[in-house]
């Protein structure tokens, strides 16, 4: 399973790719709001950070003619670029369209199979089931990004599963599985995946006992005269 980082904020991004652990990056019209940042510009600096990344951007019109204009500019400003589409009629039909000019679409708002089916047959590139989301009224948003897995998989669909409202490391376990194709993360939870109290009990023993075979070597190093000192 591929991690993207969920986040339009540049440093939070410069920082876990560093890891060398991210294949791209999606974003939203909120966290484009949330950075205070000009739309085209972070994605130009998303693009330079995460190279080869996919960088999904989420059109804002309504209507498929204004989907489909607004995802061909969107598309344009990098050939890392997915365009992100809402779960309605009007996005499948903008859907359909930018795949038929070879343009990665990333359809997101996703609640249900037949949702998520749908989106295929329009050629979406993802999928975008909102796990954390579907937790939240009652329902079992893990067992969503697996029953849409068997569905694709049974049906020989190419569209890739794209586990999105991660809340914590267990939804990311969950997820990969489930046999998502990735999972979309938080900062905050990519923080918290790479936190384990017996890593840091077990680094913090590894350190003493090194720095007491280091200090019982310089006891036991002769000084210039021969002697110990």
């Amino acid at each position: 399973m591929e991690f993207f980082i969920d986040t339009a904020v540049v440093d939070e991004i410069r920082e876990i790719n560093a890891w060398g652990v991210l294949a791209g990056v999606t974003t939203n019209p909120s966290l484009i709001v949330a950075s205070g940042r000009d739309f085209k510009e972070v994605i130009g600096e998303i693009a330079e950070l995460v190279p080869g990344g996919a960088i999904s951007a989420e059109v804002t019109a309504l209507d498929a003619e204004g989907m489909v204009k607004e995802g061909k500019e969107v598309a344009a400003w990098h050939q890392q670029v997915v365009v992100k589409l809402p779960l309605t009629p009007a996005g499948l039909q903008a859907c359909k369209a930018l795949t038929s000019e070879g343009i990665k679409t990333n359809v997101t708002l996703c609640f249900s199979v037949p949702q998520a089916l749908l989106a295929a047959r329009a050629g979406a590139t993802y999928i975008s089931p909102f796990a954390g989301r579907v937790d939240d009224i009652g329902w079992d948003g893990i067992g969503l990004i697996r029953e849409i897995k068997e569905a694709y998989v049974l049906g020989d669909i190419e569209t890739k599963v794209l586990a999105a409202s991660i809340r914590h490391p267990m939804h990311v376990q969950q997820a990969a599985l489930a046999g998502a194709d990735v999972a979309t993360i938080p900062y905050k939870v990519f923080t918290q995946m790479i936190k384990h109290p017996l890593t840091q009990s077990g680094l913090d023993g590894f350190m003493k006992d090194w720095a007491g075979r280091a200090g019982a070597s310089a006891e036991a190093a002769p000084t210039e005269g021969g002697q110990k000192s």
